[in-house]
């Protein structure tokens, strides 16, 4: 993991920043943000663990067993992160208004894995979408579409 976010974070990685983006990298960074979101109340959620690996699947084009190596990784090294800055910053440059809201929905989708919503986490959820220049409006918009993603 710390190779891929070294990889990540590159310089030379961030002069490609107009090029095409790498689906493992943004796979990487989508994962550790929620991860971060995981741990955030101190409780470490099955449910919340299998919905990232879920959405990493659906939503980044890589197999199953890649999604679990990312994720992983991601839990042995979170508490290397200084801050979520450096995902969110790397998600700004590599995805469209679109794409950002996928991330947030995939996000809330984790949060709600567990069956409750807890303050930290709503919180930590509305940081991020600040961070990935997200308003009001697409930040519940993103709520509400993965919260009727639970009712069958």
């Amino acid at each position: 993991m710390i190779g891929l976010l070294k990889e990540l974070f590159s310089p030379e990685s961030r002069q490609g920043a107009g090029a095409k983006p790498d689906r493992h990298q943004l796979a990487v960074a989508a994962t550790a943000l929620m991860v971060q979101l995981a741990r955030v109340d101190n409780e470490e959620d099955d449910r919340e663990l299998q919905a990232i690996v879920d959405s990493a699947v659906r939503s980044h084009d890589v197999s199953r067993e890649e999604a679990q190596e990312i994720l992983d990784d991601a839990r042995s090294h979170a508490d290397d992160a200084t801050s979520i800055y450096e995902f969110t910053d790397r998600l700004n440059e590599q995805l469209d208004q679109e794409g950002k809201e996928a991330i947030l929905e995939s996000i809330w989708r984790v949060a709600f894995a567990d069956g409750r919503i807890d303050k930290y986490e709503e919180h930590l959820i509305r940081r991020m979408a600040e961070l990935l220049h997200l308003n009001h409006r697409e930040y519940m918009q993103c709520r509400h579409r993965a919260e009727a993603q639970l009712s069958p």
